[in-house]
């Protein structure tokens, strides 16, 4: 097992499931003191108890919380290297079919609530001599737009250019780059396949096995292979990586789709 992380102090959030609890795992796993965010205390204390971290419950999208947050996180281990903003939510809908209230919401936690644990986490990790990295996890949808997601789109599209102002304004103090992940066996794309198998009446393996069959690498990403471009971002292997967006997508981006349509 690497050791890249060895004493980073790091603050993930959404840490309690997917992508988070992943990176959580991951990075105690390669040296590092992990505290995990969000808003459901019990998965939280689930895996800090496991990786010997902390738990630091609260909504990203609140100011307060994540100062909180943050200053548990320092007041633990002395200091604050890495973060992983990983909390995410996803609402369908077009435009016209999705509710001003969805899209405050979607916007409130996919961005608003990212700019709010970065600013957060800033002026600490400008304390530190070797200096902090941020990863923002994105989403292919921030590069590609399937249809009916207009809110999800918006705010992981936004999420990158966020993520390059960071990496601007902060460096050479702070690095910051996006990740976009493409197809995860996580909670929510799970969710996603059993409607979807669901409306078309075949099972859930048929469905996921049918959102992927056009991907070169024909299968979903593990949270752990995501955790690990995070953690690749995090350490010093990236040291001159900033301002960037690294896709984990299976290959999806590079297939021609129109040619596809063609059979």
């Amino acid at each position: 097992m690497s050791r890249r992380m060895e004493e980073k102090k790091v603050l993930i959030t959404g840490g309690g499931t997917g992508i988070g609890e992943a990176c959580a795992r991951l990075f105690s796993q390669s040296g590092a003191s992990v505290a995990v965010m969000g808003r459901r205390i019990e998965p939280l204390r689930s895996i800090a108890d496991e990786i010997g971290g902390i738990a630091a419950q609260g909504d990203t999208s609140v100011q307060e919380d994540c100062e909180k947050a943050v200053k548990q996180t320092v007041e633990a281990y002395g200091g604050l290297d890495c973060l992983v903003a990983s909390a995410g939510i996803m609402v369908e809908g077009s435009v016209t079919e999705v509710e001003k209230q969805q899209w405050d919401k979607i916007m409130d936690v996919n961005l608003n609530g990212v700019m709010l644990i970065n600013r957060a986490c800033i002026p600490e990790m400008k304390k530190r001599s070797a200096g902090g990295a941020i990863v923002n996890v994105a989403s292919l949808g921030a590069l590609f737009a399937p249809g009916h997601m207009a809110g999800y789109i918006a705010g992981k599209t936004a999420l990158i250019g966020l993520t390059r102002s960071i990496a601007v304004d902060y460096g050479p103090h702070i690095r910051a780059n996006a990740l976009c992940p493409g197809w995860v066996l996580t909670p929510m794309s799970e969710e996603e396949m059993e409607n979807y198998g669901a409306a078309k009446q075949i099972s859930k393996e048929e469905a996921i096995e049918h959102a992927t069959r056009y991907l070169p690498l024909k299968r979903m990403a593990s949270p752990e292979e995501i955790a690990k471009c995070a953690e690749f971002l995090c350490s010093d292997d990236s040291s001159f990586i900033t301002g960037t967006t690294l896709v984990a997508d299976g290959g999806s981006s590079a297939v021609d789709v129109g040619y596809i349509s063609l059979g």
